[in-house]
């Protein structure tokens, strides 16, 4: 590397940048203990805020990285992404945001790693990376490769989401009973919240499905063993949150169904007691009109009845 990168003995905030956009720095012995002498250590993890624009000059500076894993932190664009190329495992996956965070939702987590490295990047507070940067300080758990803590900070991503289903499924459970007892007049804004939420998640797992199945297809001979039961793990984990989404998604469409149905039902109500009243009020708007008539020459005509006295 020809990047002066911080020692961990440096003041670095894990969630403000310093002076080279660089959040934190961790080194890490082959044991996959955490160390703060880099001179005992086998592989390094930094993190850097990608909109900054000194981050992005020490990346676009970072000889060590491939020229199109370079090209693919700097890139603009926010969709999803793996790839393997010159011994480096690379990709731009989602991740939910910090519980703090402005607006709490999904959002990006970039990175690029090889065997004595790893670069991560992001936009805003990651709920996953934060937890897994305390169990590294804590001494937690041991990362002996770049491949474990990808994957454990994948696997915290993916147990996120699995609470953000879970949650989904209560309020589900909580519009069914109030449309079953009748008290959902208040439920449809409720019922399209929490679909609109589902399709966001559910088409964030069906695209890592297919990411992790495009990596095993394209790249099966060049993947470490390592990296492929990696792939392997998180691929079935998403498929699992993918199929749990599916099941989810059902229910939103029959609860909305049946709210339908509900509407429908207190509408042909509504339009039954206006034809009761039609029906009762006719006659007597017959005979209103009748005699209301001032036309010359009606037999029960106004006039004739008045000039008659």
């Amino acid at each position: 590397m020809n990047i002066a990168v911080p020692n961990e003995g440096t003041d670095l905030s894990p969630y403000l940048p310093d002076e080279h956009g660089l959040f934190f720095v961790y080194h890490f012995t082959a044991e996959g203990l955490h160390t703060k002498d880099p001179a005992e250590a086998r592989w390094t993890w930094r993190s850097y805020q990608i909109t900054d624009m000194r981050a992005r000059h020490e990346i676009a500076a970072e000889q060590a990285l491939p020229a199109s894993v370079r090209e693919a932190f700097l890139s603009p664009s926010h969709g999803c992404h793996i790839d393997f190329e010159d011994d480096f495992l690379y990709g731009d996956l989602p991740d939910l945001r910090h519980d703090f965070a402005e607006a709490r939702g999904l959002t990006h987590f970039r990175f690029a790693f090889n065997d004595t490295m790893l670069v991560g990047a992001r936009k805003q507070p990651l709920e996953s990376v934060d937890k897994i940067r305390k169990m590294v300080e804590s001494g937690a758990r041991k990362f002996r490769s770049p491949a474990e803590l990808i994957e454990a900070v994948m696997g915290q991503s993916l147990d996120g989401m699995a609470g953000e289903l879970d949650k989904m499924g209560d309020t589900l459970d909580g519009i069914e009973d109030r449309i079953v007892v009748d008290a959902w007049h208040s439920e449809r804004q409720a019922l399209v919240d929490a679909r609109r939420q589902l399709v966001i998640i559910h088409r964030q797992m069906a695209t890592l499905t297919n990411l992790f199945r495009h990596l095993d297809h394209s790249h099966r001979n060049e993947l470490p063993d390592a990296i492929n039961d990696m792939a392997a793990r998180l691929s079935h984990r998403a498929h699992t949150l993918h199929h749990d989404g599916e099941q989810l998604q059902a229910r939103t469409r029959l609860l909305q169904d049946e709210l339908m149905a509900k509407l429908t039902e207190r509408s042909n109500q509504l339009l039954y007691i206006l034809s009761v009243m039609t029906a009762v009020l006719l006659p007597m708007t017959i005979i209103s009109g009748l005699f209301g008539m001032m036309s010359a020459g009606c037999r029960w005509s106004t006039r004739r009845w008045v000039s008659g006295w």
